[in-house]
């Protein structure tokens, strides 16, 4: 999915003389992708490459496709109400169960959901019966450190392979299938937009065989992995800064994490007597801070905490020099 900003990018102009010339709304232009009165527009990142080097738009999806893509549509809080049947406002009310927490997508600053996960969600509510998938409060069959090595072959035959493929295959929940396609498909997106620096996540991802409707949160994914592949020179740069300062006993690289598909966030455990804290964590939003502890720096969700005696929060910017954020970290 693409903001007006993204648009107004790709054609290289500011957003503002964008909004003025009214680009968007020209013929042939492609409508808007979002729900009606949501607060940002969207756009299908497949439909503006092809109407701007002037290729045949391709239809979107339909409601018809979801058996088939179920987990790959995005879905608002406008249009998720809706399939549970409920109005706009309760949304959040609803967003806060679990299933639909881990899957949550931020696209241009708005919250969206899978089709499949709502749909799940709607028929898995207490009362009702699961639709699809594997019985709720089943396990998966493959052990966590297997599931990608299993899954790649998988993908590889397969382009346009569904979770519910991957389902019947390995014996693993629709959820754990999706996210490993997920984080398959986006690491191979930001590989070939590394070796191709000309093509756009979109673009690769189409060049890799991947479906728009499969693609779009991988294709978001990637966008972040790019990001955090572009962050780890300098993370290594602050290890190096706090094995010489004699805080780890080994150079050791930060461990890097994306809990979500937009966010990137970085750990240094501090291994040495003389450390002047558990470890570092490093937020690409919120900068560096301590941590109070060595196994688990990083909370759940990758939460920000407030500042406090045990979590300081140093230096200035989210990546000063590394000599300033030790200087910091021993004030």
């Amino acid at each position: 999915m693409r903001t007006l900003a993204d648009l107004a990018k790709q054609q290289g102009i500011e957003l503002q003389t964008f909004l003025n010339r009214a680009l968007h709304k020209k013929a042939g232009y492609p409508a808007p992708i979002s729900s009606p009165g949501a607060r940002a527009l969207l756009f299908d990142g497949g439909q503006i490459d092809a109407h701007l080097t002037g290729r045949p738009v391709p239809p979107l999806r339909s409601e018809d496709d979801d058996q088939e893509h179920e987990d790959a549509d995005l879905l608002d809080r406008r249009e998720a109400a809706a399939v549970l049947g409920v109005v706009p406002d309760s949304w959040r009310v609803y967003k806060s169960a679990p299933l639909l927490t881990e899957h949550m997508v931020t696209v241009g600053g708005i919250e969206h959901w899978p089709r499949g996960i709502v749909h799940r969600y709607r028929d898995t509510r207490p009362g009702r019966t699961a639709a699809t998938g594997r019985p709720t409060g089943s396990g998966d069959q493959v052990p966590r450190d297997e599931l990608l090595p299993r899954t790649a072959p998988l993908l590889d035959a397969d382009p346009t392979i569904t979770a519910t493929a991957v389902v019947e295959q390995l014996g693993v929940t629709r959820s754990t299938a999706q996210g490993a396609l997920t984080r398959l498909r986006a690491d191979r997106i930001a590989d070939l937009v590394e070796e191709q620096p000309e093509l756009s996540p979109d673009e690769a991802a189409a060049a890799l065989g991947y479906p728009p409707a499969l693609a779009r949160r991988a294709t978001a994914r990637a966008v972040t992995v790019l990001r955090a592949r572009a962050a780890t020179p300098y993370l290594d740069d602050v290890a190096a800064a706090a094995h010489r300062a004699g805080w780890t006993t080994t150079e050791t690289a930060p461990t890097v994490q994306l809990p979500t598909d937009d966010h990137i966030v970085a750990a240094l455990v501090l291994d040495a007597e003389t450390a002047p804290a558990p470890a570092l964590v490093w937020d690409e939003g919120a900068g560096w801070r301590t941590a109070t502890s060595r196994r688990h720096p990083i909370a759940r969700g990758a939460a920000v905490p407030p500042e406090s005696d045990d979590v300081r929060y140093l230096a200035t910017g989210t990546t000063p020099p590394p000599a300033a954020l030790i200087a910091a970290l021993s004030a």
